[in-house]
């Protein structure tokens, strides 16, 4: 069965995502000439963007201009070449007619608040000659009455094509084809219909086959990659839907050509920055939020997945897709402010720890580098032993103080393994299916000024300050490597920081400490990068 379908080829500007568009001049030209073989319908060959210098290297490009100095010469074959603007970062003065540019035509992405601006735009490089492609970003954010203003707006501007953008692969067939039959149904007849999708929930390739199967007389445009190469979780791969469309369409795609370009150029890419499904990108799409906010919070290293969803459940709906990091870290905040009645706890901890020597381990690696130093504090001193957010192996402890949620979990069945005499000291935003023996208003033992405000040893120290505890021995709270190299005992539990930033986090708990004006002397038993300035 033959339809007006038609294979558009994005791997040279979505995969730019990737790696900042520099694939390297060689590169540009084998994947655009494989390609051109491979009889793709239509190739989009980069983005336009004046804000960007001309660099050869890159598929970014000031103007069209710049287009005709990396592929002018260059056979197109039977293949449409068209470019991308995001609407607003290049101005009509960087477009050339179309007559004297490589270019065949714009696709143009807007999001929903800027479309009768966007739409405007289109307008002007329509009467330069191109083939105008409008690009509707975040089709999942459009009400019914939203999309048909859309169209309409559409209608009066009569493009190349209309396409549905899933930004961030929320669709499932339901949803996808509720649009494309209302595009379909209103759209002027001769106004093509493409789907460009994202591999959140593992449905772009099955999402294309499901608008291939619907019964239209318009053309139909599906957009793919190489190997899935592109933003987030990847496209559609391109070979596949190639495939797909020669056995069930009658379609003639050079797939050899197709994979040549992957073997040579796109697997080597591959090799040093993944793309495709993952963990992250499937919790923003279940979450219908922003990728950022996951990652965001993921980067705390302080909350389980079920923490991690409630957060994300509770964003505004206005706020989803509009990445905002100030107001995902209140939301962080608010939610690790669980509120709880602590006074009996506070009580009885006051009669075990007031004048007592307390040694602290934390999870540095030098308890194990260090480790005579430690067993000569405790046979010397005999203080109680609390230990943050871990259970050393090898090391006895009398009290584990437990801040991170996440950590919790990984160490739960640690606990429940261990001799009764361990007691639990935990803060009010750790969950647990089990009775913890002491919990403490997280929100109390915070330092707000802090760079990290809920950063475990300031509040135990904290806490022992207000206690009246005797010595405090400190041992595994190393600080942050300004080297790249491992600062925890266990990998797991390390966290990735630049050295600037793991110079300004060290410097801040050397000030956090002093703000305590702790009355009680402070030793530190293992090196640490925070003992000869906070001794100084």
């Amino acid at each position: 069965m033959m339809r007006n379908i038609e294979l558009l080829d994005c791997t040279l500007r979505d995969g730019g995502y990737l790696n900042d568009w520099e694939f390297g001049h060689d590169n540009l030209v084998n994947i655009f000439e494989r390609l051109v073989s491979a009889e793709a319908d239509i190739i989009e060959v980069g983005f336009l963007d004046e804000r960007r210098d001309f660099d050869p290297n890159r598929s970014i490009m000031p103007d069209t201009a710049s287009v005709e100095k990396i592929y002018g010469g260059l056979d197109r074959g039977s293949s449409m070449v068209v470019g991308m603007i995001d609407y607003g970062t290049c101005g009509i003065s960087q477009i050339q007619p179309c007559k004297e540019s490589f270019l065949d035509g714009i696709r143009v992405i807007f999001k929903k608040h800027l479309r009768r601006e966007a739409i405007a735009f289109c307008k002007e490089l329509k009467a330069l000659g191109y083939q105008v492609f409008s690009q509707a970003v975040s089709i999942t954010s459009y009400t019914d009455e939203e999309f048909a203003d859309l169209l309409d707006l559409v209608n009066d501007l009569e493009p190349f094509a209309m396409s549905l953008v899933d930004t961030y692969g929320l669709l499932y067939e339901k949803g996808l084809l509720h649009y494309f039959k209302q595009a379909d149904k209103m759209l002027k007849k001769g106004i093509g219909l493409g789907y460009h999708a994202h591999n959140n929930f593992q449905l772009g390739y099955a999402n294309c086959i499901s608008v291939l199967a619907q019964e239209t007389n318009r053309k139909v445009i599906v957009d793919g990659t190489l190997y899935g190469m592109g933003k987030s979780a990847g496209n559609a791969p391109l070979e596949l839907l190639a495939t797909y469309l020669n056995e069930n369409f009658g379609k003639d795609y050079k797939i050899s050509q197709m994979l040549e370009a992957i073997d040579v150029t796109i697997l080597d890419i591959y090799k040093k920055m993944h793309w495709g499904y993952s963990f992250t990108f499937f919790l923003s799409a279940s979450n219908a939020c922003h990728p950022n906010y996951v990652t965001y919070l993921q980067n705390k290293k302080k909350l389980s997945i079920k923490s991690i969803n409630e957060i994300l459940s509770s964003i505004a709906e206005e706020k989803k897709l509009m990445y905002d990091g100030g107001y995902i870290e209140d939301l962080y905040r608010e939610y690790q402010k669980k509120d709880c009645d602590d006074r009996k706890a506070r009580e009885e901890l006051y009669r075990q720890l007031k004048d007592r020597k307390i040694l602290l381990i934390g999870p540095g690696k030098s308890i194990r580098t260090q480790k005579d130093r430690i067993e000569k504090c405790i046979r010397e001193k005999q203080p109680l032993v609390i230990s943050i957010n871990f259970i050393p192996d090898d090391l006895s402890c009398d009290y584990v103080f437990m801040s991170n949620a996440k950590r919790y979990v990984q160490m739960s069945t640690m606990l429940s393994n261990r001799a009764s005499h361990i007691k639990t000291i935990a803060t009010s935003n750790v969950t647990s299916t089990k009775t913890f023996d002491y919990v403490l208003r997280y929100q109390d033992l915070l330092d707000e000024e802090a760079l990290i405000a809920d950063n475990p040893m300031l509040m135990l120290l904290k806490l022992l300050r207000e206690y009246r505890a005797g010595e405090i021995y400190l041992a595994g709270f190393d600080g942050y490597s300004v080297m790249e190299e491992p600062n925890y005992i266990n990998p797991n539990m390390e966290y990735s920081y630049s050295t600037e930033v793991a110079q300004d986090i060290n410097q801040d708990v050397i000030i956090s400490m002093k703000k305590l004006e702790l009355e009680m002397p402070v030793v530190f038993v293992t090196d640490s990068y925070y003992e000869r300035s906070f001794s100084a």
